[in-house]
């Protein structure tokens, strides 16, 4: 069982950076990332030090019957929410998605449309452009993308996507944790 990738998912759900995990439980940035990588095992009290920091129990972080298997999911599983201030409305593709690692999202801009503004996080994200033509800023840059383009970003400065073409454009958005 490859333990180190469940500690890093579990670490990056909590928003934690190695460094800050290592604080909490006595161990170095370097310790953490090797335990992440494999290339290392921890002894059983490290383990639990770091599952006790992470919250979760040693029964929930080695019960793998909660891992979804592959589904297929209908129109009628997805919500949809509009935005009419904002001139977008958005279907969650997966149920439940925000409790999963990627969140994927369906966007339809109106004319003029945009989406929220979004804080930092420790987040990334990719955009596929269905139709249309949509103008990401990123901090205190800004890119344009047209249909048939993507987009992959980290979210480590504020974020906002708006539609850019004369009339709707649509997204595939699929970003990490919890970032809807």
């Amino acid at each position: 069982m490859e333990i180190g990738s469940k500690i890093k998912s579990l670490r990056l759900t909590k928003g934690l950076t190695q460094e800050e995990l290592g604080e909490r439980t006595d161990l170095t940035k370097g310790h953490i990332s090797q335990l992440e990588r494999d290339l290392n095992s921890p002894s059983i009290e490290t383990l639990f030090a770091i599952l006790e920091v992470l919250g979760t129990t040693p029964k929930d972080f080695f019960d793998d019957s909660k891992k979804n298997k592959t589904v297929v999911y209908t129109q009628d599983d997805q919500t949809i929410y509009t935005d009419d201030d904002l001139k977008y409305s958005i279907r969650w593709l997966v149920p439940r998605s925000n409790e999963n690692d990627m969140e994927p999202v369906h966007i339809v801009f109106a004319e003029k449309g945009e989406f929220k503004k979004f804080e930092p996080s420790l987040a990334e994200t990719f955009i596929y452009v269905l139709t249309g033509k949509i103008s990401i800023e990123l901090g205190n840059t800004s890119h344009t993308a047209s249909q048939g383009d993507a987009i992959y970003y980290d979210a480590s400065e504020c974020h906002r996507l708006h539609n850019v073409f004369e009339g709707q454009s649509e997204v595939i958005l699929v970003a990490t944790e919890s970032y809807l």
